[in-house]
């Protein structure tokens, strides 16, 4: 495993003791790099623990909503207000018409039940938001793309 700084690998660490009591389908989709990949019914969410700074980590948590959406002005309007409505987490693109939902938390501080709120949250939201967002906008539920695959 690849870490860049000690507090990584020590969150990382935190995290692969919590999953186990939340998620009986654990897998690391990448074998050099602290990435989780937690399967829950249809959705797939990876958790990532990422170096932040000298002695810090941040733990990103997030799923993809819908793929291939086409990007309309009227899109990204609504995603940015629903992100305001939201009391962690929120929309992001990390490649345009890939819509994903995520929370980031900070490592060090961070708490088991914390933990386990920020994923349902995310798992919660992309299953809320995945039919809403294609029915309006077109495009694939991450879902369904994944199992295209």
């Amino acid at each position: 495993m690849n870490f860049q700084t000690e507090a990584q690998q020590d969150c990382y660490q935190k995290v692969a003791d919590w999953l186990p009591e939340i998620c009986d389908r654990i897998s690391k989709p990448v074998s050099d790099s602290p990435i989780f990949s937690l399967q829950f019914g249809s959705a797939t969410v990876l958790v990532e623990v990422r170096a932040f700074r000298e002695l810090e980590s941040v733990i990103y948590i997030w799923s993809y909503v819908a793929t291939d959406v086409e990007v309309s002005s009227d899109l990204l309007l609504y995603l940015l207000k629903q992100n305001d409505e939201f009391r962690f987490g929120g929309f992001s693109m990390e490649d345009e018409g890939d819509i994903r939902f995520h929370v980031t938390l900070l490592g060090a501080s961070c708490q088991q039940n914390e933990f386990k709120f920020a994923l349902t949250e995310v798992l919660e939201s992309a299953d809320r938001y995945d039919d809403l967002i294609v029915q309006r906008w077109g495009g694939r539920r991450a879902a369904d793309a994944l199992f295209d695959i």
